[in-house]
């Protein structure tokens, strides 16, 4: 009969506890230890990053802008009147000469205007032609008073001198001759009195009456005038020579326009300029002659800064470039450029591809590679003054380093990518 053994029994049951302790270590150690990893650094493709390494030299400072070509010499085309546009004759882009007429206009009241401002005219001439023949009647008129003054005058001394002969012969009595004697002196002085009526007439009379009668032919004249040239103006004319150019809002046939309004821009396609669009916060370095090469998307004209607009509009600042070289071929009004103006030139610095989040005079957080490309390390970086295309750096790296230049804004919570 077997007899059970309790000791074998006891032995195994510690063997389990031992087991079941060290796997319960082993399992905390490796918990432990994997709670204490670092999450994997996430991957990128080589070609989808933007990558310059960093060189030492001179630097050109420029800035850029957006814009189009002008003529140096433009004439807005106004409506000198209100009208409903009847025909338009010449259309955008077409050349043109002073007299040509670029659209017709048409409004009934001017045309009553006109005819009534004849009439006006053809009255105060009529007027004035009465009124220069009553004055001219007047004057013969006054001619003849004074003539028949002077005839009874000289008839009076006539009849004193004899009557002066006839009282030294003792045949009249001294009441006759000093009758004769006074009837000279009354003759003399109406005489005299027609002779001064004669001369204010002529001279001062005559003139002011047809001076006030000729002006009102004038004002009439003037209106007249004033009538004929708005029914004239009906037909706009270019003005000068050059080529049509378009105007903001297009003018339609049966349009009504008012006086003022622009109907029409007359360019030089010769003579032309740049105007560009610079931002502001790029601008404050712009002056007045500085070079600029204009490109536009034929050829590239050189050119320097001629006018900066003192005034910023939706956050940049219009500057105008006058064109020194020659023109490309296609190069015309309202031709969209690209502008780039020369700042300075920064000699024997440290500089790189701009990076697409960096600022001049700015600090920022971008990617270094590290262990031979294989992987980016976040660094900061102080940048300086700040070009087209590239930008100073004034410490974060050395000569022959590259760093990440793409938007990398997705990975602000890690410090390390893998590059692949």
């Amino acid at each position: 009969m077997d007899i059970p053994r309790e000791q074998h029994k006891g032995r195994r049951l510690i063997r389990r506890i031992l087991i079941a302790l060290i796997l319960a270590g082993v399992i905390v150690t490796v918990t432990v230890g994997l709670s204490r990893l670092e999450p994997a650094a996430p991957s990128v493709e080589r070609e989808m990053l933007l990558m310059d390494t960093v060189q030492r030299g001179n630097m050109i400072l420029q800035v850029r802008g957006v814009g189009k070509l002008m003529s140096e010499d433009m004439l807005i085309v106004p409506a000198m009147v209100a009208g409903r546009v009847k025909r338009i004759l010449v259309e955008a882009g077409t050349p043109v000469e002073p007299n040509t007429v670029i659209l017709e206009l048409t409004n009934p009241n001017l045309q009553l205007a006109w005819l009534d401002a004849q009439s006006q005219l053809n009255l105060a001439q009529a007027n004035f032609m009465a009124e220069q023949a009553s004055l001219q009647d007047r004057l013969l008129g006054m001619e003849a008073g004074l003539a028949r003054a002077r005839a009874s005058h000289e008839a009076a001394e006539l009849q004193r001198d004899v009557d002066e002969k006839q009282f030294e012969d003792g045949l009249i009595s001294d009441l006759q001759i000093a009758q004769s004697r006074s009837r000279v002196r009354q003759q003399e002085t109406l005489l005299e009195i027609e002779r001064k009526r004669f001369k204010v007439f002529e001279e001062q009379s005559l003139p002011a009456q047809l001076a006030a009668a000729q002006a009102t032919v004038e004002q009439a004249k003037s209106r007249y005038d004033l009538s004929k040239n708005e029914v004239a103006s009906l037909l706009v004319r270019a003005g000068v020579a050059g080529v049509l150019a378009p105007v903001q809002t297009r003018i339609e046939p049966g349009q009504q326009v008012s006086a003022g309004q622009i109907l029409g821009r007359i360019t030089d396609p010769v003579h032309l300029k740049a105007r560009l669009q610079i931002p502001q916060g790029q601008a404050r370095d712009v002056a007045i002659g500085l070079p600029c090469e204009i490109d536009t998307y034929n050829g590239v004209v050189a050119g320097t800064v001629s006018r900066i607009d003192p005034t910023v509009v939706q956050g940049n600042v219009t500057v105008d470039v006058s064109l020194t070289g020659e023109l490309p071929r296609g190069a015309r009004p309202d031709l969209s450029v690209i502008g780039t103006i020369e700042i300075d030139r920064l000699v024997d610095i440290l500089y790189v591809g701009r990076p697409v989040m960096a600022g001049a005079d700015s600090k920022a957080s971008l990617f270094k590679l590290i262990e031979d490309g294989k992987f980016a390390q976040r660094i900061p970086i102080q940048f300086g003054r700040t070009s087209v295309s590239t930008i100073e750096i004034i410490e974060g790296l050395a000569l022959g380093e590259q760093i990440i230049l793409s938007d990398v804004s997705q990975w602000d919570m890690v410090d390390r990518i893998r590059v692949k």
